[in-house]
């Protein structure tokens, strides 16, 4: 039994993303279609006061980050927070780790491909319709699968350069509502609006901090990283002011710009619209569309390590560790997991992902920074970490109680799905350790 769930395979992975790559990576992995729809209704909750909420999101966030950001610099193999878990507290916590990362990773790109779907609507209506639309998420999914497989080089790549491709046209909103604000008055002075409560600031605060959320995609595959060690801290925190700077001045620029962000349902494209006409909002659009693809890019290329990392340890069936032979890419990992986005973009809904990203996502960052102070006494294999966070074992508590709070500002809906998963990590985690009780 055990010989089926463990061997690792005998072909290595080629490590081959460099430190601005694994940068890029990052910031592919964490805007996505947040960015353009998320500033109407942060406005909504807590108006004019929307992008100091950016900036306290952007600060909760380094929190968290500068915890994984040690932790991920004790690690060079793949697994990202699964394998961290694992180390820090056991197989138990570190499948169930892996399985609500999974939870919450598979999904949102799902909903990303669904949205490019609908935003191509705009330019070819019969997008939406079933066959047509079946077709284009069978060749968006079946791409990028394809490059991956091909190579982490290419898919390094492409995750690159749609980073890029997707950061033009967000700084071109950013210049264009400070062109518009140059000529009109700020909104402040003629929508003003009472102090929000609390409970209205946290659950702008919960959608922030999923805005800034799906870093941890990045840090699955280590095992293909020049210098992990040193690399991930780097682009963790460079990824993170990046994003800060580019969700604050466009939450700005949305209310200081639309006479009523709340209510827009694109903003970025109406702030367009309103510096140059339809055009601006037509470029706004593929932009968009350049960003959901570069998400789901960056989802295909990063969480197959996942399963792969997981078959290494044991935890998994072996083939999902098999590595190809040409290609040295985890290519079983990587069909069934483009299946699993295919499969949910094809048959499932939109809207529940928010609720199951979000709950997985508290939980493991949750356990994340739990890992941090343990780690620190026990370092696998006594690896030191190539970066320290000052007052550490603070932060990873402070981390923690935050991920506790918001987590009571979540929707428990779809609570069910959330059961079955950890059912089935309990599953999986019975099934490996009947394995390797009987070997």
């Amino acid at each position: 039994m055990e010989a089926s769930w463990a061997n690792p395979p005998r072909l290595q992975l080629v490590r081959a993303i460099g430190r601005w790559s694994l940068v890029a990576l990052v910031v592919n992995s964490i805007i996505g279609s947040g960015v353009f729809g998320l500033p109407s209704v942060v406005a909504a909750l807590i108006g004019n006061y929307s992008p100091f909420a950016v900036l306290a999101a952007g600060a909760g966030m380094s929190v968290i980050i500068g915890c994984f950001a040690e932790v991920a610099s004790r690690f060079q193999e793949a697994g990202g927070p699964y394998l961290y878990a694992r180390v820090a507290f056991g197989r138990l916590m570190g499948i169930q780790t892996a399985w609500m990362l999974w939870l919450g990773q598979v999904a949102a790109p799902a909903a990303n491909a669904n949205l490019f779907v609908i935003y191509l609507g705009e330019f070819f209506p019969h997008a939406k319709d079933p066959l047509p639309r079946a077709l284009i998420l069978t060749v968006l999914v079946g791409l990028l699968t394809f490059i991956n497989i091909r190579g982490v080089r290419a898919g390094t790549q492409v995750s690159n350069v749609f980073t890029a491709a997707k950061l033009v046209p967000l700084v071109a909103v950013v210049f264009l509502g400070l062109f518009v604000l140059q000529h009109h008055h700020w909104n402040l002075a003629t929508a003003p609006m009472a102090s929000p409560s609390t409970s209205q600031w946290l659950k702008a605060m919960l959608l922030l901090v999923f805005a800034y959320g799906g870093f941890e995609t990045a840090l699955a595959p280590m095992s293909e990283a020049k210098n992990p060690r040193r690399d991930a801290p780097f682009a963790l925190f460079t990824a993170l002011l990046a994003c800060t700077v580019i969700y604050a001045l466009i939450q700005w620029v949305v209310v200081g710009v639309l006479p009523d962000a709340a209510h827009s349902q694109r903003p970025l494209a109406d702030v367009a619209r309103l510096a140059v006409g339809p055009v601006g909002a037509a470029l706004v659009a593929v932009g968009a569309l350049i960003s959901f693809y570069g998400y789901l890019s960056a989802k295909i290329l990063a969480m197959p390590r996942v399963p792969f990392a997981l078959a290494e340890q044991g935890d998994l069936l072996k083939a999902f560790a098999a590595v190809h032979r040409r290609f040295h890419t985890p290519y079983v990992s990587i069909l069934v997991f483009a299946a699993l986005i295919w499969g949910l973009a094809l048959f499932g809904d939109f809207k529940w992902n928010v609720t199951l990203s979000a709950v997985a996502r508290l939980l493991y960052y949750g356990v994340g920074c739990a890992a941090l102070p343990i780690l620190r006494r026990k370092p696998p294999e006594g690896a030191s970490a190539m970066f320290h966070l000052p007052a550490g074992n603070f932060f990873a508590a402070l981390g923690v109680i935050l991920c506790a709070v918001l987590v009571t500002r979540v929707d428990f809906g779809q609570s069910l799905i959330l059961v079955a998963t950890i059912a089935l990590a309990l599953v999986n985690w019975a099934v490996v350790a009947r394995g390797s009780t009987a070997g």
